[in-house]
């Protein structure tokens, strides 16, 4: 995008010009009875929505380089958001408006005669037979249109705790009802300055009173900045024997364009910096062994290994150099399990028995 925002910027307005002006023809059928003043506020509220839009985007795209890395990330989910609020509805009655359209000439066709307009009983029964369709069309555009609202505004922050209780096999008895709560896929520069959110969420894990914290990946959507009005708030979570974390494929900042890769490497170095100020034992391609009185259970913690064209970071054989074979338990964390899990199991040394912490995105 930064070679050529002006590209960027004219594609962008031609498809969504081109999705307006369709819809806007099935809108005109549905409002053509109604008076000018009406039609005149109806046109001025649809069309000032595009126009924002792409005035919001060129911005972004033309001053990129002199906005601040975490601002830019807002920025840019406010204009996504705006266009995903308004384009997925106008897609589903461009749909409708274009079925109807096909009914039409299809109709035409068939009976081989030209529609005119010069039977005013003709017109009243097309028109009506038009504006049906299309009106059932504004119906079902106002679904994904009012769910998208309610999902930005209030469901985003509906947190909800998911209990498992697990089984396994050759569990050291000491690890017996161990309570492991899992995070994953904070993205907290989502939750801007969200801060009673963010403390909802850690007065919900806290209350649960876990025995271990395991977070795998994904803290924050690219930069590391993002976590900064947060570090408080966040090093109160609490767990009676240990916080451990892993780096996700957000976590890695592949997703922006950097100066350099000092400077994407820097961002790195500084995400793990802060989650070990907050409290968290941040495992790159490592094992813990966590001891409960006599027993044993190796942590396994690999780095994310992503998909093509993004870079596998995780090194397996490296993750298992020190694993204790004799351990009771091998427990594997890793954000994209799928990628390596058959892997994992093949490079186990003998009577390594592993189990997965599964994430999904």
């Amino acid at each position: 995008m930064r070679g050529n925002p002006f590209l960027v910027i004219t594609v962008f307005s031609l498809i969504i010009l081109a999705i307006d002006a369709y819809s806007w023809w099935g809108i005109k059928k549905i409002i053509v009875d109604s008076p000018r003043l009406f039609k005149r506020i109806i046109a001025l509220l649809y069309w000032i929505v595009p126009v924002i839009i792409i005035i919001g985007l060129s911005l972004i795209l033309l001053f990129q380089e002199g906005i601040p890395g975490d601002r830019m990330m807002s920025y840019f989910h406010l204009v996504g958001g705006s266009f995903i609020v308004f384009y997925v509805p106008k897609l589903v009655f461009f749909v409708f408006n274009l079925f109807d359209d096909l009914i039409f000439q299809i109709r035409k066709l068939i009976t081989l005669k030209k529609q005119t307009f010069k039977d005013n009983n003709n017109v009243g029964r097309t028109i009506t037979r038009r504006k049906l369709l299309n009106q059932v069309g504004i119906v079902f555009a106002a679904v994904p249109f009012f769910s998208l609202i309610y999902g930005i505004a209030h469901g985003r922050f509906d947190f909800t705790i998911r209990r498992l209780k697990m089984n396994f096999r050759n569990l050291p008895p000491a690890f017996n009802g161990t309570k492991i709560v899992q995070i994953s896929d904070f993205h907290i520069g989502t939750f801007f300055n969200h801060h009673d959110q963010i403390k909802e969420i850690v007065n919900m894990v806290n209350k649960e009173q876990p025995d271990l914290i395991l977070f795998t990946g994904d803290f924050i959507n690219n930069l590391s900045t993002e976590m900064d009005p947060f570090l408080t708030i966040l090093n109160s979570l609490e767990a009676k024997v240990g916080k451990y974390s892993i780096l996700g494929n957000h976590d890695y900042g592949e997703y922006v364009v950097w100066n350099s890769e000092q400077e994407k490497q820097e961002n790195i170095e500084r995400l793990i910096n802060l989650q070990k100020e907050i409290g968290f034992d941040l495992l790159l391609d490592e094992s813990r062994k966590i001891q409960l009185g006599d027993d044993s259970i190796e942590l396994i913690g690999i780095q994310n290994w992503g998909l093509p064209p993004f870079p596998q970071y995780g090194d397996l054989k490296k993750a298992m150099q020190n694993i204790d074979v004799n351990a009771g338990y091998h427990m594997q964390s890793a954000h994209n399990y799928k990628q390596h899990w058959k892997i994992l199991v093949g490079l186990a040394p003998t009577g390594v028995r592993f189990e997965q912490l599964r994430v999904i995105h």
